[in-house]
């Protein structure tokens, strides 16, 4: 490790720790849901926010939403499974934002059905977004953080959206959790491989979480009835519960904590 980066590195946090002002985060799939959590929990530290989702009229309802914690806030409508549209994106993030301090690669989609009846159309979708728009998506902004590093700028953060699923057998959704597993993996690699640029990289693995992407599951009663009683907290997660871990990943705070998972699902794995 270079003198320049040891110095930069070293010292004393400042006195509060989680003061994200002058940093900008890119938060893909994040108009809603767990996305809009971890928008809404950096945007409160300070933190400049740009979007990325695929629904326009969504951006610009999340973009007005954050607007009004006093942050520059900017969205950009991408699909993250078109490597092209990945790199137009991320060129046009840098035009507005000039830097990237902290990167949450959260979009996401599911699919379920029959494991025999499977079709792989959807297959290749949930991975062409999960697993292939997360490594687009990582690669931009490792590549930009390490340009920043060797030109004596040092740090970043790459945050990966897994799930719980990746640890446990859930029927139906093998596709959807391979591509998170695969999640996993890959944010470890990336700890090893960028901490020398001063980049960490975390997974966060989501529970049962109410989002527009669960909605339905949670209104089956037999489902609602078979899951909630085993989850200790007793009840869903919701986008807030997503505020604090993101604002701690992005902070200085957490510059030596990096290759870990963070489950967040009410103790439901434990119980």
């Amino acid at each position: 490790m270079s003198d320049n980066l040891s110095d930069n590195l070293s010292g004393n946090l400042s006195g509060n720790l989680f003061d994200l002002s002058g940093k900008v985060a890119l938060i893909t799939g994040g108009n809603s849901g767990i996305g809009l959590g971890f928008a809404e929990g950096v945007a409160k530290q300070g933190a400049d926010v740009c979007l990325w989702g695929t629904n326009g009229e969504k951006n610009s309802a999340a973009v007005e939403l954050l607007g009004k914690l006093g942050t520059k806030v900017h969205g950009i409508q991408c699909d993250v499974s078109d490597e092209a549209a990945v790199a137009q994106a991320f060129a046009e993030t840098l035009e507005v934002f000039g830097r990237v301090d902290a990167c949450f690669a959260n979009a996401g989609v599911a699919r379920s059905g029959r494991f025999e009846e499977f079709s792989s159309a959807d297959w290749r979708h949930v991975l062409d977004v999960n697993l292939d728009g997360l490594f687009y998506t990582l690669r931009s902004a490792a590549k930009h953080m390490k340009q920043r590093s060797e030109a004596g700028d040092p740090g970043g953060r790459l945050i990966g959206t897994s799930s719980l699923g990746a640890l446990m057998g859930m029927a139906r959704v093998e596709a959807y959790g391979a591509s998170k597993g695969a999640v996993i993996s890959m944010m470890q690699a990336l700890a090893v491989e960028y901490a020398r640029h001063g980049v960490t990289a975390n997974s966060i693995l989501p529970g049962h979480i109410k989002t527009a992407m669960t909605e339905n599951n949670y209104a089956n009663e037999k489902f609602a009835n078979a899951i909630l009683p085993r989850i200790p907290a007793g009840r869903w997660g919701d986008r807030a519960d997503f505020e604090g871990i993101a604002a701690y990943l992005m902070s200085d705070a957490s510059r030596y904590h990096t290759g870990d998972s963070f489950l967040i699902d009410g103790g439901f794995f434990l119980f």
